[in-house]
This record gives structure tokens, sequence and C-alpha cells, in this order.
């Protein structure tokens, strides 16, 4: 059962880093929560990952300074937002007809908006 719950974390893991990977070119997709949670699934599928994926550009370009100071620049905030306002957005106009989990939806968009403007704090950019 270990080794199985292993293997889903690791194929989950690779899935949101190649999702993640992508949003590098595709503005749309939000490149740092992918991040995160490939991080997260690394971390718990294998300690071998985990410590590869932690020396990798990406981690350390893109994940670093959120782990570190628990902060992002404000471009990286905006983006964050951005993309999580486009998909959030797709996914009421893909609900038509289905309020009720329209307004689940939305409050989800509201409060993930007001954590990323209020909980994470901005960092100044590096120039």
């Amino acid at each position: 059962m270990k080794r199985a719950k292993s293997c889903g974390l690791i194929t989950l893991g690779c899935a949101r880093l190649s999702l993640s990977t992508i949003g590098l070119v595709l503005p749309v997709l939000p490149t740092v929560p992918l991040y995160l949670a490939t991080l997260f699934c690394f971390a718990r599928g294998s300690n071998r990952l985990h410590r590869w994926f932690q020396k990798t550009s990406l981690h350390r370009k893109h994940l670093e300074p959120f782990v570190r100071t628990k902060a992002l620049t404000l471009r990286n905030k905006l983006a964050v937002m951005t993309s999580l306002t486009l998909f959030m957005g797709t996914g009421c106009f893909m609900m038509q007809g289905l309020l009720a989990a329209q307004l689940v939806l939305a409050a989800v968009w509201a409060f993930h908006i007001w954590y990323f403007t209020v909980r994470i704090k901005t960092l100044a950019a590096n120039r």
C-alpha cells in the first residue's frame, strides 16, 4: 500500500512538473503553485526525487524564495492571480446552468485572491 501511494505521488508530481514547466512558456498556467505542488508530491513520494527537484534551476528560481521567505514578487503574485482568474473564469463559463457550482467556484476564487493579496508578503523585484 505504501509503495502504491509513493508511485501515485511521484506520478502526480511528474504531471505537475510537466504542467508547470509548460507554464513557463504559456502565461495562463500558474507556475509557482504547480511547482509547490510538485515539491509536495516529490517530498511525500520519494526523498531522492525531492532532493533532485530542490537542486534544479526551476526550484531555485521559482520556489526557493517563496519557501525561504513565504513571499512572492508583485510580478509573480500578479501572474498567479491572473492565471487563477482565467482558469476559474473558464470553469464558471463551462458550468452555465449550475449556479451552486458557480458560486462555490467564485468563493474559492475570492479566497485565493484575498490570500495572495493579504496573506502572502510582497518582495521587492530583483533587478
